[in-house]
């Protein structure tokens, strides 16, 4: 299926990675960040979860279990609630160029935590991110930046090669907190000949397009929790359904408070 993994910074192999997105719909930079940088992201997550979690709204913090704080399951729109993170998201970071390098001209829309928790943390189900934007057309990318290890253990990533190029697929609601919609039909012939499984160490970055079918494995370790920082841009010109993406949201959080997860 072709080489998607890079081990150099990205820079140096700038027409490749974009080549390579291209074709597969996803690529895999090994290293992106250095041990040095991972540990300033976790020290800043750490703040916000310490500082800036008891000053927002209840929807913008979820747990599988919201009695059990050790259960923290994700953090959507961090850029709305510090400076840090909005800086890491929308400022000339590498993952900005980077971004621009694969999509021309973005727009940085989402920076959120997205954790496993040992034991509780459910398989995220078979989707495409493109799904829940509500924009036309579908064009932008989902990077996903390892902060734990991810092996088949704790929740490794799996990835339909080349399904980027075959539209957007149906779905429809699950039970899965964060993930309100899989897909209806997966697992016909070509996602199960075309699906590749990944590993990830702290500080690898997976970068997928936004109709790239993929999913992840659920946390079957008893103490290795599996968190990652994952950001979404937008090609500038997509045209969102903000009425309906409003109502979408809305109809979540009385479902999610309604069921204790928020």
């Amino acid at each position: 299926m072709g080489n998607v993994e890079f081990r150099a910074q990205w820079e140096d192999v700038a027409n490749g990675v974009k080549a390579t997105f291209d074709e597969h719909g996803y690529v895999v930079l090994r290293g992106f960040l250095s041990s040095d940088e991972v540990a300033e992201a976790r020290r800043e997550l750490d703040r916000y979860i310490a500082d800036v979690i008891p000053n927002i709204p209840v929807d913008c913090v979820f747990y599988e279990d919201k009695d059990d704080l050790a259960t923290l399951k994700q953090l959507p729109n961090m850029q709305d609630h510090d400076a840090y993170f909005e800086n890491m998201l929308r400022g000339d970071t590498r993952f900005y160029r980077l971004a621009e390098l694969l999509v021309d001209g973005v727009v940085g829309r989402n920076l959120q935590l997205l954790r496993k928790p040992p034991a509780v943390g459910l398989p995220t189900p078979p989707h495409q991110d493109g799904y829940y934007y509500m924009v036309q057309p579908v064009e932008g990318l989902t990077m996903w930046l390892g902060l734990d290890v991810a092996d088949e253990e704790n929740g490794g990533l799996r990835y339909v090669n080349g399904s980027h190029k075959l539209g957007l697929r149906p779905h429809s609601r699950t039970q899965t907190l964060g993930f309100s919609q899989g897909i209806t039909d997966y697992g016909n012939a070509y996602d199960l000949e075309h699906e590749q499984m990944y590993t990830a160490e702290p500080g690898d970055l997976l970068v997928h397009h936004a109709l790239t079918v993929h999913r992840a494995d659920g946390n079957k370790s008893v103490d290795r929790p599996r968190a990652a920082l994952g950001f979404v841009y937008l090609w500038d010109q997509v045209e969102e359904n903000a009425e309906g993406l409003a109502a979408y949201r809305e109809q979540l959080a009385a479902d999610w408070l309604k069921q204790g997860k928020i």
